[in-house]
């Protein structure tokens, strides 16, 4: 109202400032971009150039790294129909400044013409490019220089799943899905926690690299260690214990993906990961399983309490038979963990099951 004001503006002359990208989601890390978003009505007038070049010039000479883009409300929508990364973008948009009222408009415009009736197919889009991204980061969470961004386990997989479920469920935050009967609590807080570690291990490596830097290099892991409180123990250095912290997060991220996948498949019926023909085939049993096309269950959900060897057994049979596991199976998997004590660990028939998956000519972490 000080600067470039516009004593008698135009139905053109309004403009809103959106925060986007890490910044619209409010997890900045020390040395990320700030993303905006200069949110217009109609096309560009003088009037908006000038108070564009006003802020972003304030911002560059306060040294901050800033990506920017400058559309109206109808470009927003266009492309965001043929362009998923400007989909996304708009999906975790925040508004900062300016014209609310424009701002509105613009989220309301796009559930109605963009997310509306597109849900599987962002669904598709997201998990291909996921595995994209994994493919090129070396498609395994077990690497000895992980990624803490953009690997596999990391917090770009906890952003997918979180922009898949506010696609889907028009929620604003993870809490908001156990309503929707895709987390339980248990798994809630097991996202939150993956969320809280992973952030910060990104918010040191960038105070320590002094740089945005998301590698956890060899150079860096002792330092970072013990800059994170990972201290010497009997057996274990702290770097050790560090990253075998790290490497049991990234677990954790995968088990909350195959559960949020599993949940999506049986509420909005996605494609499974494999696709096998499935039509004329009954359910048979297999081995002590349930097998109904190209999927194997439970005969009965509690199979794992009265049988515990059934959490190795499904996979062996799974990987033997190159199978998809059904999502109620997914989901009882994890929640029942807690049955693998010493017993089932010491068991001779669980380990030779087990032993024959790992040495497997097939790839064991598919």
């Amino acid at each position: 109202e000080v600067v470039y004001c516009a004593t008698n503006p135009t139905a053109s002359e309004r403009i809103g400032l959106v925060a986007i990208g890490g910044y619209g989601r409010g997890e900045l890390a020390p040395f990320s971009d700030i993303d905006l978003l200069f949110l217009l009505p109609y096309k560009q007038t003088p009037w908006g150039e000038q108070v564009v070049e006003y802020i972003l010039y304030i911002l560059w000479d306060m040294r901050l790294e800033v990506g920017h883009a400058t559309r109206t409300l109808g470009e927003c929508i266009r492309l965001s129909r043929s362009d998923l990364t400007i989909r996304t973008t708009l999906l975790e948009g925040r508004y900062l400044w300016g014209d609310e009222t424009l701002f509105k408009e613009m989220k309301a415009r796009f559930d109605k013409e963009v997310v509306e009736h597109t849900g599987p197919d962002f669904i598709e889009a997201k998990l291909a490019e996921r595995n994209t991204r994994h493919q090129r980061m070396g498609d395994s969470r077990y690497l000895l220089e992980p990624n803490v961004k953009d690997g596999k386990g990391g917090l770009r997989d906890l952003h997918t799943l979180f922009w898949i479920a506010k696609y889907l469920y028009r929620v604003d935050d993870v809490a908001q899905l156990i309503g929707q009967s895709v987390f339980t609590e248990e798994e809630y807080r097991l996202f939150a926690k993956a969320e809280t570690f992973l952030r910060t291990v990104r918010c040191q490596l960038h105070y320590l690299a002094n740089r945005p830097e998301e590698r956890l290099t060899f150079d860096v892991q002792p330092e970072l260690a013990r800059f994170l409180g990972y201290t010497d123990h009997a057996g274990s250095s702290g770097v050790e214990r560090f990253m075998k912290h790290y490497f049991l997060v990234a677990k954790d991220v995968g088990d909350l993906t195959r559960i949020f996948c599993a949940a999506l498949e049986e509420q909005h019926k996605r494609k499974p990961r494999f696709q096998f023909p499935r039509f004329g085939l009954r359910k048979q049993e297999m081995d002590g399983f349930q097998v109904e096309g190209d999927r194997i269950n439970l005969l009965d959900p509690d199979d794992f309490r009265r049988d515990p060897i059934k959490l190795i057994g499904l996979f062996h049979v799974a990987h033997e038979n190159e199978l998809d596991i059904h999502p109620q199976a997914v989901r009882l998997i994890t929640r029942n963990l807690r049955r693998i004590d010493n017993d089932l660990r010491n068991n001779p028939l669980a380990n030779r099951l087990f032993l024959n998956i790992l040495t497997s000519k097939r790839n064991p972490e598919t």
